[in-house]
């Protein structure tokens, strides 16, 4: 179904961790959500210098309840733009634009899976793991971040998957390093046949790599600036190999955020490769 914009309204903001966990009030939006889709605010108020949305994977969302459907996302203070979020308050209106992108992909038959997060990029595979779970598919999480404040997840992963796996950089929390890491081993203690992952940049990239090796089927939601959310500003593009092996450079706010690992072409991000399709010829960006 299509995204609709509509007037939400803050229902909670609270502290996670480094992050804030926002559940806002937005119907016709939850109803509509799959996971791995993700929502676009408006920030800074009726009479804001800031005319760009900022974009926030759904986390969780709520049909139904006392104040119509939520959606809850996790926020991370970069800019003026999330620090303005940040300090909203319950009852304060926003206008939200949602479910966009391209959700992820779901076995067709029950398997295990492996689901790999990376600080507050876990939050959309638990949407996930529920879908996951209503078919029966058994699933271990990897769960990683630079320190223990900046996981997030953890405790409901325990709740969700048959096991968990926590890395933090500095090892103040579960095994020192990071999630590719242990993802090998990981893979082989439940036989997994699919892999999920999303976070930073070089971790989906790892990610990939340790998929590949395993020749297993693995899907990213990279974590592309989305200005408009639409498709519009071209400012989230990167590199990914078509199923006619054709590089074209994708939206990941339209043709993603969900991509197949081995389309992407991680070494070139950030460019724009000579054999891209349209580009000059001869010449790399």
């Amino acid at each position: 179904m299509s995204a609709v914009q509509v007037s939400g309204e803050v229902l909670s903001l609270r502290r996670a961790g480094a992050y804030w966990l926002m559940t806002v009030v937005a119907p016709g939006i939850a109803e509509r959500a799959k996971p791995g889709q993700f929502i676009a605010l408006a920030v800074g108020g009726p009479n804001t210098s800031m005319p760009l949305r900022r974009a926030f994977a759904i986390y969780q969302v709520a049909e139904r309840g006392v104040y119509g459907g939520t959606v809850d996302v996790v926020l991370s203070v970069h800019g003026k733009g999330t620090e303005w979020l940040s300090r909203l308050c319950p009852h304060d209106e926003l206008d939200v634009v949602g479910p966009l992108g391209r959700p992820f992909r779901l076995p067709s038959t029950p398997v295990p899976v492996v689901l790999v997060g990376g600080g507050y990029g876990s939050a959309p595979l638990f949407g996930l793991a529920e879908a996951l779970r209503a078919r029966r598919c058994p699933t271990a999480f990897v769960i990683g971040a630079g320190s223990a404040d900046r996981l997030f997840g953890v405790l409901e992963a325990k709740r969700t998957a048959a096991t968990v796996t926590v890395t933090t950089d500095d090892g103040s929390m579960g095994e020192c390093g990071r999630v590719s890491d242990v993802l090998p081993a990981v893979i082989d203690r439940i036989a997994a046949e699919v892999v999920y992952a999303c976070g930073p940049m070089p971790m989906l990239r790892a990610v990939a790599e340790v998929a590949a090796t395993f020749g297993l089927p693995c899907q990213v939601a990279v974590e592309e600036s989305m200005a408009c959310g639409i498709g519009v500003c071209m400012t989230c593009v990167l590199p990914v190999v078509g199923d006619d092996g054709v590089t074209r450079m994708a939206r990941s706010c339209v043709e993603g955020p969900v991509f197949l690992a081995d389309r992407v072409r991680f070494d070139d991000i950030g460019t724009l490769p000579a054999d891209t399709l349209g580009a000059p010829a001869g010449v790399a960006w």
